[in-house]
């Protein structure tokens, strides 16, 4: 799903807290996408499990992972809930997917 160019719904959310800065840009083209720019902590997940959580049951979520420099401890466990949730992660950075695989083991 491309997140950039002809959407019909597009949102931004810019979230900082203790110097982690979040930049969540929503957009719609018969699925939900999320592009997800800059650092996960814990410190905003609930904003973003909100966001997620209020999408319409049985429509099909995206979370664009390409632009993320890092992520924490609860942001992995975060996505690897996700995943079991059927979300897709696209564009997954190797180090988090080895993250992810790892927690699970």
């Amino acid at each position: 799903m491309p997140l950039d160019g002809c959407l019909m719904d597009l949102r931004e959310l810019r979230i900082l807290r203790r110097g982690w800065m979040l930049k969540i840009t929503r957009a719609t083209n018969g699925e939900v996408g999320f592009k997800l720019s800059g650092r996960i902590g814990a410190e905003n997940l609930n904003e973003l499990e909100t966001l997620v959580g209020a999408e319409a049951s049985g429509r099909r979520i995206v979370l664009d992972l390409k632009d993320l420099t890092l992520v924490d401890q609860d942001a992995v466990s975060f996505l690897r809930r996700c995943e079991a949730d059927s979300i897709q992660l696209k564009n997954c950075p190797a180090y988090i997917r080895e993250w992810i695989t790892g927690e699970v083991r």
